[in-house]
């Protein structure tokens, strides 16, 4: 395609969105974007071309822009059907905004192929989240494929889904794409084998009285020793070969000529049911790899060159080996929370996470509640990294942490570099508290989430770094994982503050005696209508702690239905 060499082009380019007019150039009729030239793209009349190569198999298509950048992953059935129509779009395709602008900045794709739908959907959710293409929406979250959990250790192993492999010793299976597959596959291994499905890890005779699986033989009942624990296990690894995809001819063709009899008895209902299980089956045992970097498939997961990157476009002395980034999570004004994350060697350092209840802010102020999580963090390393020599020495308090580290007697090391999730004005506070630490020369930026931009103290303008670097992405990857940890202790606050009650906040109160109250009366709203004399009776509760309690509900809870829950 020809280069850019008058403004009708420039404009048309500027159109598309495809570039800024800030960062394009020319000289000499050369294209260049900061500082380097841009490769040139590849003509229509190439594209067809190599489209014609395209086989027609399942797997996933990577579409780039002008600047070689990917801007959008899709998976497809027929690779060479689904690219010709783009490039052979329709009036009705391009009918939608969306889809024409991104056809319009389409300069150049690439495909993998894989051995069925399955793998292509597996892929493509992993390319997503590595390259975090523009025009992609869905998959981008961290949400993962769900697996198969037995955990072999337990008395009587059961079949759980999980989306997290941990190193905990369980067997784990998958990942498997289609999950209301799986479930139905499960609960059909469930009814086959026998397994118990009750959550106790060793259920008894109580848990049995309030069970209904032994009686619609949907369970082998080993809480009342029916079957003993080895006959147990030799079940549950007859199902771990069917989910590891071993000896499925023989099941399904025994399925199979189970529905063909029942349907030649007439018996249509038993058929269907064994219909949809065979292919439940099928869709969950079709065979796929595990989609993982260094298996040459693209990646711009390198976090060895991603940290020299940044650290020489933030003029470092070296790549940021170790890094911490904090996020302040404002759901309401009761529970602001903070969270710190840890990154060694451009990886996450889960041992050394850390979360914060901000504690002397009042309301939502963001600034000052990163103030206090920055404040907080480094004094306490500092005081755990206290060295009696320091006070005599004429060494500054940075240098003096980083001879620690190099001598392996600093409890925690000093992060090279900080990041705190905003602008201007929390990375601003986080200065502050720094400095008044004696923490001057600590590296720290924030990076904005509105335009990706990055923020140096002491710079007016902030550095925009491009999309596709690698370095950018790490950032990213920080960030996110900063803002997922505050939100989950977010949420794990509220959901202790749901099993609370308005009863907590009365004086004087206990659990024993909330307990006994919330039994005999069976709510507050009607603990609130009683009558002294009917709360003085029940058991552990005085006339005076009764007239306590009502007086308490009768100003404090006069709206029990309406009340607000904080």
């Amino acid at each position: 395609m020809a280069i850019l060499n008058s403004p009708r082009e420039f404009q048309e380019l500027r159109a598309g969105r495809r570039i800024s007019a800030d960062n394009l150039i020319w000289f000499s009729g050369q294209r260049t974007l900061n500082g380097r030239q841009v490769p040139p793209t590849m003509p229509d009349s190439d594209l067809i071309a190599k489209l014609r190569e395209v086989p027609h198999q399942p797997g996933v298509y990577l579409m780039k822009d002008r600047l070689g950048a990917i801007i959008y992953v899709g998976k497809a059935r027929d690779l060479r059907k689904r690219l010709a129509s783009y490039f052979m779009a329709s009036q009705q395709t391009r009918a939608d905004l969306k889809t024409r602008a991104l056809i319009d900045s389409i300069c150049d794709f690439e495909i993998h192929t894989v051995r069925n739908e399955e793998e292509s959907l597996l892929l493509e959710s992993k390319l997503i989240k590595d390259y975090r293409p523009r025009y992609n929406v869905a998959l981008r979250d961290d949400k993962r494929f769900w697996l198969v959990k037995i955990r072999l250790a337990d008395p009587w192993p059961r079949l759980v889904m999980s989306r997290v492999r941990k190193d905990d010793g369980s067997r784990y299976f998958g990942p498997f794409p289609h999950s209301s597959a799986l479930r139905e596959t499960l609960a059909w291994l469930n009814r086959h084998f026998g397994f118990r499905v009750c959550r106790p890890l060793v259920p008894g005779e109580r848990d049995y009285r309030h069970c209904n699986a032994d009686i619609i033989r949907n369970c082998s009942a080993p809480c009342t020793g029916r079957i003993g624990r080895e006959a147990y296990l030799e079940k549950v690894e007859a199902a771990c070969r069917i989910l590891e995809g071993k000896g499925k001819r023989g099941l399904f063709d025994g399925l199979r000529g189970e529905m063909e009899q029942a349907a030649g008895q007439l018996d249509f209902e038993r058929a269907a049911t064994l219909r949809d299980i065979l292919a439940n089956l099928e869709k969950t045992l079709t065979p796929t790899r595990q989609f993982t970097r260094g298996r040459g498939l693209p990646s711009t997961v390198k976090p060895t060159e991603d940290l020299a990157e940044l650290g020489e476009l933030l003029g470092l002395s070296g790549p940021p080996r170790v890094m911490e980034c904090f996020d302040i999570s404002n759901v309401s004004s009761n529970h602001i929370v903070a969270s710190m994350v840890r990154f060694t060697e451009g990886r996450p350092d889960n041992q050394n996470y850390r979360r914060y209840r901000i504690r002397t802010v009042a309301g939502q102020d963001d600034f000052a509640s990163m103030a206090e999580v920055i404040r907080r963090r480094y004094s306490r390393v500092l005081m755990e990294n206290s060295d009696p020599d320091a006070e005599t020495s004429q060494e500054e308090l940075l240098d003096a942490q980083r001879r620690l580290a190099r001598e392996g007697r600093a409890k925690v090391v000093l992060p090279d570099l900080i990041i705190v999730d905003g602008g201007k004005g929390q990375l601003g506070m986080a200065v502050r508290e720094l400095n008044a630490l004696g923490l001057h020369d600590l590296p720290v930026i924030g990076l904005a989430k509105q335009h990706e931009e990055v923020f140096i103290p002491g710079q007016a303008r902030s550095l925009r770094i491009p999309h596709e670097r690698g370095a950018l992405k790490l950032l990213q990857r920080i960030r996110d994982e900063a803002h997922r940890f505050a939100n989950h202790y977010n949420e794990i606050l509220y959901r202790r503050r749901m099993k609370e009650s308005l009863l907590d906040e009365c004086p004087g109160m206990s659990p024993k005696r909330k307990q006994v109250l919330l039994e005999k009366f069976g709510s507050v709203a009607r603990l609130k209508n009683a009558s002294e004399e009917a709360i003085a009776a029940v058991p552990n509760i005085s006339a005076k702690f009764a007239a306590v309690l009502l007086e308490f509900l009768r100003r404090d809870g006069s709206d029990l239905t309406k009340r607000p829950r904080s």
